[in-house]
């Protein structure tokens, strides 16, 4: 197959995409997941909790709520109707610790589970850190030179 007939081929292959479309279910996905959060939040305040525990207790019921989907195998036709809309917000990073967990469950807890279940959080957590760390460091000289 020479590279004219692989590119034909890649065009037949490749799924049509309405941007517009994906992009607006995306946005309304998203956005459903933020009301979500936004409810639980409402809830657990009107329970009598302070403002930092009841924005724990809701991500915590959102990880919960996106770990058991992937557990469930409902993720992928949530994805395919909501796209980034679920995957960016913490239900998406939730789901993906929980699916390296279950892809390498079958080779035990510690071989399978233990050791593949920071595939993608760890990289995450390790650039979060280093990240943070560099703002960090530039907020303390613009105040160290008057700048903020």
């Amino acid at each position: 197959m020479d590279r004219k007939d692989y590119q034909t081929y890649v065009e037949q292959v490749t799924p049509k995409v309405n941007g517009w479309v994906s992009f607006f279910k995306a946005y309304l996905s998203g956005g459903i997941i933020c009301v979500i959060g936004q409810c639980l939040y409402t809830w657990f305040k009107s329970q009598g909790m302070m403002h930092t525990l009841a924005n724990n207790y809701t991500t915590l019921v959102l990880i919960f709520a996106s770990v058991l989907l992937t557990g469930l195998n409902l993720v992928g036709p949530i994805t395919k109707f909501a796209g980034a809309g679920y995957l960016v917000p913490i239900t998406g990073f939730a789901n993906s610790v929980a699916s390296c967990a279950l892809e390498f469950k079958r080779e035990g807890q510690v071989f399978g589970v233990g050791s593949q279940i920071f595939n993608i959080a760890g990289p995450v957590i390790l650039y979060g850190i280093v990240t943070s760390w560099l703002f960090g460091l530039l907020y303390w000289i613009l105040i160290t030179i008057g700048m903020v």
